[in-house]
């Protein structure tokens, strides 16, 4: 009788058992369905459709994946990845750990953060136009070269009449390197005129006056007028000052002897000049190429050397605030005991952070080093919207590449889908060894 309900006692839980597998297979198999239509499916087409031709119907084998390394377009793109998966992780992950630092030692820590996270709340396409314009070349446009500019010319200022030039009728000629010198030697008691063109009106220096006439005679004293030889609406007379003709204010002159600046003079509002005439009288006067110098238009961020590390220092603006987050969540359950014991054995702060902070935090700095590198690998938005046409071959990676070999009246699906299953094998070994340690961290 015992025998006979143990062995029902048994068959009952079996039963349940069956029954219980049979309520969680039910659960799972729509998730199932969706992972295997959206995920598994694909991948497998992905892998068979990498081995056929450029239209799908011949056998292509590895070729595709032989592509990858030989094209230089292909080639780029993985360097460039390469490149990516090296700087961006690494920058953004020291940064969020500085600002998760720093926040918990200021008064406003908490505005702090908001500030640094907020880039979060904003698509990659918004950041992307946003940053194609901070890097605009045009420094009157881009934030970049705006500053950039700025210092430049706060140490090397920049040149007053960039393209200013005189005319054949005019008494200069060019003397090599961007200076101008008079045709003859000017002499004492003999007003000297240095017309030039090529500068706008509305680009004249600030308190420019109407040009005057040269000084009278005077042998003691080369004098001068350099003017811009250019009336309004025309009707002016070359080498002649006229009325609405304005003085070169700031124009450089020196007099040159046997190859040596011997005297030099700069032009007032109204364009006139004075040189003594014991060193100046029978030399000539240059113009030096300082006064025609191009303006400093900054640094070309978006150009072919320059474009993928501008875009990646889009992306860690971006992502710092989430590392700084995620960091700072792990920071405030360091033990302080741990901290305050390092200071009273006398440790200074750099020691504290470098051999008890750093350590304690290595788990969170892991995941966050490990996210962005998956990030990274499939890094296509920024790229796309910050890199204009002419720099987008310099700065493509495999993600973008991916987009163009796959759409298009030019796309080989072959090419994709091999590209897409050389980002899935680098996805997969930066995924295992993120899975592997999140479950060393449970069994803790």
């Amino acid at each position: 009788m015992s025998s006979t309900t143990a062995t029902r006692g048994k068959g009952g839980v079996a039963g349940e058992r069956r029954r219980s597998r049979v309520v969680a297979a039910g659960f799972l198999l729509p998730a199932l369905l969706l992972l295997g239509a959206l995920v598994v499916y694909p991948i497998g087409y992905s892998v068979q459709r990498s081995l056929f031709d450029r239209s799908g119907s011949s056998f292509a084998g590895l070729d595709n994946y032989v592509a990858l390394f030989t094209d230089d377009s292909l080639r780029t793109a993985v360097g460039n990845n390469l490149v990516w998966l090296v700087l961006a992780p690494a920058v953004a992950t020291a940064l969020g750990l500085v600002f998760a630092v720093l926040t918990e030692r200021v008064r406003w820590g908490t505005a702090f953060k908001l500030l640094v996270f907020m880039p979060m709340a904003i698509s990659m396409l918004a950041a992307g136009i946003i940053f194609r314009l901070v890097y605009e070349q045009n420094p009157d446009r881009g934030v970049a070269n705006a500053v950039w500019v700025g210092v430049h010319d706060t140490f090397a200022g920049s040149s007053v009449f960039p393209k200013a030039r005189p005319l054949p009728a005019h008494p200069l000629k060019a003397a090599g390197g961007g200076a101008y010198v008079t045709k003859e030697p000017v002499r004492a008691g003999r007003p000297v005129r240095l017309p030039l063109v090529g500068v706008a009106p509305a680009r004249m220096p600030e308190g420019a006056r109407p040009a005057a006439e040269p000084a009278g005679t005077d042998p003691g004293a080369i004098t001068g007028t350099a003017w811009l030889d250019f009336t309004r609406g025309g009707g002016g007379r070359p080498n002649e000052v006229d009325p609405d003709e304005r003085g070169l204010a700031g124009l450089r002159i020196e007099a040159v002897r046997d190859g040596k600046v011997v005297a030099t003079a700069t032009a007032a509002a109204d364009g006139t000049f004075a040189l003594p005439a014991d060193r100046a009288d029978g030399a000539v006067l240059r113009l030096p190429a300082s006064n025609f110098r191009e303006q400093y238009d900054g640094v070309e961020w978006l150009g072919p050397s320059l474009v993928t590390p501008a875009i990646i220092g889009a992306y860690v603006w971006m992502w710092a605030g989430f590392a700084m987050v995620l960091i700072g969540a792990g920071l405030a359950a360091v033990p302080r005991e741990l901290l305050e014991a390092a200071r009273v054995d006398g440790a200074n702060e750099w020691q504290v952070f470098r051999r008890i902070t750093v350590p304690l935090l290595a788990p969170v700095l892991a995941v966050v080093l490990v996210t962005l590198m998956i990030n990274v690998l499939k890094i296509f938005d920024l790229v796309f919207v910050i890199a204009p046409g002419s720099a987008q071959d310099d700065a493509n990676v495999l993600a973008l590449q991916l987009y163009r070999s796959s759409f298009g009246t030019d796309a080989d699906l072959g090419v994709g889908s091999a590209i897409a299953v050389l980002l899935l094998l680098l996805v997969v070994p930066v995924m295992v060894l993120n899975i592997r340690r999140m479950r060393r961290e449970a069994r803790r």
